[in-house]
């Protein structure tokens, strides 16, 4: 089956009643847990971004005291998959000053995770390609917050 278009989409909806709408939003909500997650953000979080990014920053962080694992292919893995997690969650916002927000978060968690930071080359390309990634989300905020979050990039590579 193929996809209609976004603009084809927009035009069948402009026809739906409110409780139709309704409708349609529940059952997308029950189809997938990703189109849950955007729905609740987009009820419940979008209104207060400050504190969306408190709530993710939590999320990140709990997430990775639950790595504990000895074994370093299990955290390479858990790392990647909390990676996926918080590029859900910034898509969600599309917000660069989240986005950078939540980057550089997870950037310091990466880098202060211990031993295997410092021995796994793979992580180490994991927090260059994030860095490059949160230095391109900082180029397209105002000045002023690109230059505070840029302090907190430079000391974030400076303390390595």
């Amino acid at each position: 089956m193929k996809a209609s278009t976004i603009k084809q989409l927009k035009d069948e909806l402009s026809h739906k009643t409110a409780q139709e709408l309704k409708d349609l939003c529940l059952q997308l909500a029950r189809f997938k847990l990703e189109n849950k997650e955007l729905l609740t953000y987009l009820l419940f979080e979008a209104n207060d971004e400050d504190q969306y990014i408190v709530n993710c920053k939590t999320f990140i962080d709990i997430q990775f005291v639950e790595i504990g694992t000895n074994n370093a292919y299990y955290v390479r893995k858990k790392i990647r998959k909390i990676l996926t997690s918080t590029k859900k969650l910034i898509r969600f916002s599309k917000k660069k000053d989240t986005e950078a927000q939540i980057l550089l978060h997870f950037c310091k968690k990466l880098k202060n995770y211990n031993p295997y930071f410092k021995r796994s080359n793979r992580l180490q390309n994991i927090f260059q390609t994030q860095m490059r990634m949160t230095s391109n989300a900082i180029l397209k905020l105002h000045e002023d917050l690109q230059y505070d979050y840029q302090q907190e990039l430079d000391n974030l590579i400076d303390n390595g």
